[in-house]
């Protein structure tokens, strides 16, 4: 049991975040919890609400890219951080969750074929993906979960999508389309489902990448085929509750859930278009059309108020104005040239000043002006580091407090302030090696968890726990 003052305190961040769920995505992990009264909230913050140090999902608790705990850093020393463990492990794109002293994290063992990260082609690769679940204080492995799979994906290093913790289950799901639930205690399979097959579509040249989202009682999906670009599975059994949307591909944008006065919406980008649906019956409310190029709708809408912000590969974006019924009622802005930012592999956060997001077609990290798209400014020392056009350069962004941490495809840990006006470093250390490709630069490109007054992050090699507490 936390002393009382760890626990209120707890409590205190757990009710800013609820505080601000008019802005934020819903709150998936822990169900939904608008119906509960304050007092009841308050009665069982020390036991049932989900704990305010853990990770249990990409992009955080509420999937926005807010790290909440206190007596945390705000400057990297010279010397760097103390690094708690590493622990070896194998390829894979996908990030780590950090739930009930437990760090879950997979990766795949490659026993036969080339990994070419040719962008055009597939390759054929066998091996076996696998569920690690380690011990968060020594970062031993607790038990795992494993079974043989053969790729047929370009840039086929391993999975893409971070796994999903609820409750006493975590969700998996390869880059294949297996998806699998799994007891956190013992990792015993509860039910699995095999979504390529299920729908009789292919995988995405590069791979099932849209994490899987926990919302209530159903669990949500990219899976493909006819009318089944997303499905909403019992989480409890597995059992598909409805499917819907058509398109050329799926992508690789992860779902995410909005409430927009008082109307909750499920928004799916597929390579076609934005689309809401009612995310208890998969019911169409409405479909704004925005087709980035090569398929590549990956990052997340993010929401700030009444404002909705989609951004792609291709000066492919739109600032959406949401109207009261919870359908957009204008487009503010879309992309052109030397205007907005165009991400890919990270999503960009979208804060009340500034849109702050590294640009998939220059390599650049980006502030924008949220009110017309213009450029606040644009560096390449948060992205790659180097001085030219780098196609994809990525850096993950996650808001703490008044700054910013924020983990580069070089493998950096950067600390920083970021406002229109500019950025200041306040502190880098290299953390883990780029090991992997792209376009004949060295990356790593892997979405870190932030727990435990810890960061947690990833290569193809190993996983490192980094001391962030204030000592």
């Amino acid at each position: 049991m936390k002393p009382i003052s760890r626990r209120m305190t707890n409590l205190r961040g757990f009710l800013t975040r609820w505080a601000r769920v008019s802005r934020q995505p819903c709150i998936s992990v822990t169900g939904r919890l608008a119906g509960l009264a304050l007092g009841v909230l308050y009665a069982s913050a020390a036991s049932s609400v989900a704990v305010a140090d853990d990770w249990p999902q990409w992009m955080g608790p509420n999937r926005d890219g807010v790290y909440q705990e206190e007596n945390v850093i705000e400057q990297i020393p010279d010397e760097g951080l103390p690094i708690l463990w590493r622990t070896k492990i194998a390829a894979g794109y996908s990030g780590p969750a950090v739930s009930g002293g437990r760090v879950f994290v997979t990766d795949y063992v490659k026993t036969s074929g080339t990994v070419t990260n040719n962008s055009d082609s597939r390759d054929s690769l066998t091996g076996t993906e696998r569920l690690l679940c380690l011990d968060v204080e020594t970062g031993q492995e607790l038990w795992k979960f494993e079974y043989p799979r053969t790729y047929k994906l370009s840039f086929g290093a391993g999975p893409r999508a971070t796994p999903t913790v609820d409750n006493d289950r975590v969700y998996v799901l390869g880059a294949e389309g297996d998806l699998h639930c799994l007891r956190c205690a013992d990792g015993e399979v509860v039910w699995k489902r095999q979504l390529s097959e299920s729908t009789q579509s292919e995988s995405p040249i590069w791979g099932h990448a849209a994490h899987p989202l926990v919302w209530g009682e159903l669990v949500y999906c990219l899976a493909g085929g006819e009318g089944s670009v997303v499905v909403a599975l019992n989480k409890m059994s597995g059992e598909v509750v409805w499917q819907a949307l058509t398109a050329g591909e799926i992508g690789y944008c992860p779902p995410t859930i909005y409430n927009f006065s008082g109307h909750e919406e499920l928004l799916i980008w597929h390579i076609d278009a934005v689309n809401a649906l009612n995310p208890t019956s998969g019911e169409l409310i409405w479909s704004f059309e925005l087709k980035p190029q090569y398929g590549m709708a990956i990052a997340a809408p993010q929401r700030n108020g009444n404002r909705l912000f989609v951004s792609g590969i291709g000066k492919t974006a739109a600032m959406l104005e949401i109207g009261t019924d919870g359908k957009p009622n204008r487009t503010l802005w879309s992309g052109r040239t030397n205007h907005g930012v165009y991400c890919g592999n990270a999503t960009a956060l979208f804060s009340d000043d500034a849109i702050y997001g590294s640009d998939c077609e220059t390599g650049q990290y980006i502030a924008v002006n949220p009110i017309d798209g213009t450029r606040f400014w644009e560096s390449f020392q948060l992205t790659t580091g180097g001085e030219r056009r780098a196609s994809h350069g990525t850096a993950f962004t996650v808001k703490h407090a008044d700054q910013y941490f924020l983990f580069t495809e070089t493998g950096d840990f950067v600390i920083a302030k970021l406002s229109p006006e500019g950025f200041e470093e306040k502190g880098r250390m290299h953390v883990v090696d780029a090991s992997n490709t792209c376009f004949g630069r060295e990356v790593v490109w892997s979405h870190p968890a932030f727990a435990k007054q810890s960061m947690f992050v990833r290569n193809d090699d190993e996983i490192v726990r980094v001391d962030l507490s204030v000592h």
